[in-house]
């Protein structure tokens, strides 16, 4: 069975087992893969988090673009594709629990306001409001000044709590992923950090398969 399809399942199965962690029943498109990589200004960017990785198909981006000598730090809270990222993507440091990230920051001596990037694939919209303010806590306390949110979702549910956290949003609608997907991309204040792919380099993303 070709490694998709292992992965499809894979995704599949944790869906089934905890819906309310995964929020879909299939993993992302390379559309909606191309669509939240182009956000990232890869040539800046030398401290990158991901949260939410399931299977992997933004890391397998992240792996792609991210630059020699970047730090990247990815989050993934289900155990069987947190040993399976840890298995494929032995270069990036694999975590399990998004809400203590600043607390790993800090005991890998980058403490708060240190990340450039971070990409998220959690279902906000899943969440009590409670654990979304904890989330959004942590995001923003990690982000540099002008650092950057990137985050898919299935609706505009969060547009307004994102508006109220961040400087600047903005948003793309993905309508070639099941289902249909909305890339909300949020600034911090200050900075002025301009996209690799979409502004500055429309071919970078071109081979995402």
């Amino acid at each position: 069975m070709s490694q998709p399809w292992v992965e499809r399942l894979r995704f599949f199965h944790t869906f089934i087992k905890t819906p309310h962690l995964v929020g879909s029943v299939a993993p992302s498109s390379r559309y909606l893969t191309k669509a939240m990589m182009s956000k990232i200004p890869f040539s800046s960017a030398s401290t990158i988090v991901e949260l939410g990785a399931g299977t992997g198909v933004f890391t397998k981006a992240l792996a792609q673009f991210a630059q020699p000598g970047s730090h990247v730090m990815i989050f993934e809270q289900d155990e069987p594709l947190r040993k399976s990222l840890q298995t494929r993507f032995p270069q990036f440091q694999i975590e399990s629990d998004a809400l203590e990230l600043l607390r790993v920051l800090e005991q890998n001596k980058l403490g708060r306001n240190q990340v450039d990037v971070i990409v998220s694939g959690l279902p906000f919209a899943c969440f009590s409001q409670g654990l979304r303010d904890a989330l959004l806590e942590q995001v923003t306390g990690a982000l540099k000044p002008g650092g950057m949110f990137v985050a898919f979702q299935y609706s505009l549910q969060m547009k307004r709590q994102f508006s109220e956290w961040f400087a600047e949003m903005s948003l793309e609608f993905v309508p070639m992923n099941l289902p249909p997907a909305f890339v909300y991309t949020c600034r911090t204040e200050s900075a002025d950090i301009k996209s690799s792919c979409s502004v500055q380099n429309p071919s970078l993303c071109a081979n995402i398969d």
